[in-house]
């Protein structure tokens, strides 16, 4: 088994059509897609990437509402997209995120 799948905390779900996320960083607004989406972070979509440490403010939605939240930048993939980790979240937004995922992993 490759030990860095075995070293995640948070079941992964790929979103093939994508979902969008509103992300912001240094006073500059972006719309990207979310290819991945996990209970700890997800990963967007973008041709330019923020440097791995760099903090992102994130908005999106889910059925019920929207998950509102700060992200640390843990992997920037040039030209690709970078994987975030949630930093902070409201404990609504949270409940919101953990009912989508149980919905997508069909637990």
């Amino acid at each position: 088994m490759n030990s860095k799948k075995s070293a995640r905390r948070y079941a992964r779900v790929g979103l093939p059509t994508g979902m969008l996320v509103a992300w912001e960083h240094a006073g500059i607004r972006k719309v990207s897609r979310v290819s991945v989406l996990a209970l700890g972070g997800l990963f967007i979509s973008t041709p330019d990437p923020l440097p791995n440490g760099d903090v992102i403010r994130l908005i999106f939605d889910v059925p019920g509402g929207d998950v509102r939240g700060r992200a640390l930048v843990r992997d920037c993939q040039p030209r690709k997209g970078m994987g975030v980790e949630f930093t902070s979240m409201g404990q609504e937004a949270r409940a919101r995120l953990h009912h989508l995922m149980n919905v997508l992993t069909g637990v």
